[in-house]
């Protein structure tokens, strides 16, 4: 679909909320649904300012940059005026794990210009993440690189990928890594759909790390759990979870659907199946 004709077909609700008009919602929906722009990349890469605009008209309130992509070739500048003419803001950011090695202090000014609360890294390089001690080393890196962030009034944290989960030598790479981090300067990104494609349970995990978890993508997964789908037409169960997640509307909530034919109009069906939640 083209952009202009489906910011034109998205109905009232979402021209109410491209305005900045947002309805009193229940306190057991969320409040704010995000999108994580990677669900919508080759859009964004088309058209950039386009696409955010089609991303405020559905009703989305929040969007999480990829500085991994380069913003899609976008200036800090272009891309804080985008925001603020679509009235959308962006609290996180993923970016590559090398920025907390080189320039750290000049990203954290980066990310205030844009508004951001958090800078994520997604995941490692493989050549870095070899063994557990590679973990442990990266762990011991995100604490000082938080540190460093805290006192700039940020957070540093850390997103969940499928292969995470598979054992090094008995030892799942995720759970070393996330008790090796320091809770007091780095937080974590539960991505629920990768947590299940790597054969983990997110609702074990939230159970587990339920004070650490403090952003979220929301992704359904297939029952064989090969690849992720719309929400609500996989196996699970968003209800109970967001139901589970301490003071959800405190917290970030992305959608992140990978791979949808049609990127806008899978983010419009995420988005509505969201709205209607009650937990």
């Amino acid at each position: 679909m083209k952009r202009r004709a489906f910011i034109h077909t998205v109905g009232a609700a979402g021209a109410a909320a491209a305005g900045g008009l947002l309805p009193e919602l229940p306190a057991d929906q969320l409040q704010r649904i995000g999108l994580e722009l990677y669900a919508v990349r080759h859009a964004m890469a088309r058209d950039p300012e386009g696409t955010l605009a089609a991303v405020r008209a559905i009703g989305y309130t929040d969007v999480e940059l990829l500085w991994s992509l380069g913003n899609f070739g976008r200036t800090t500048a272009q891309v804080a005026a985008a925001l603020q003419h679509e009235g959308l803001r962006a609290p996180s950011a993923h970016v590559s794990p090398a920025v907390i090695l080189v320039g750290w202090e000049r990203s954290l000014e980066t990310a205030k210009v844009l508004g951001h609360q958090y800078l994520i890294v997604p995941s490692f390089t493989a050549d870095t993440t070899r063994t557990i001690d590679d973990w442990l080393e990266w762990a011991d890196r995100f604490n000082a690189a938080g540190a460093v962030a805290r006192r700039a009034g940020l957070w540093l944290a850390f997103h969940n990928e499928a292969n995470h989960m598979k054992p090094i030598d008995g030892t799942v790479p995720y759970d070393a890594f996330v008790a090796r981090t320091d809770p007091s300067v780095v937080r974590l990104q539960l991505d629920v759909g990768n947590m299940l494609m790597g054969g983990g349970d997110p609702m074990r995990y939230l159970e587990r790390y339920r004070d650490r978890y403090w952003s979220f993508h929301l992704k359904d997964v297939v029952p064989d759990r090969s690849s992720d789908t719309e929400l609500g037409r996989g196996t699970f169960d968003f209800k109970a979870f967001l139901a589970a997640v301490p003071a959800i509307n405190d917290k970030l909530c992305y959608v992140e659907q990978e791979g949808p034919a049609d990127e806008l109009a899978a983010a419009q069906s995420n988005f509505q199946y969201l709205r209607r939640l009650n937990f």
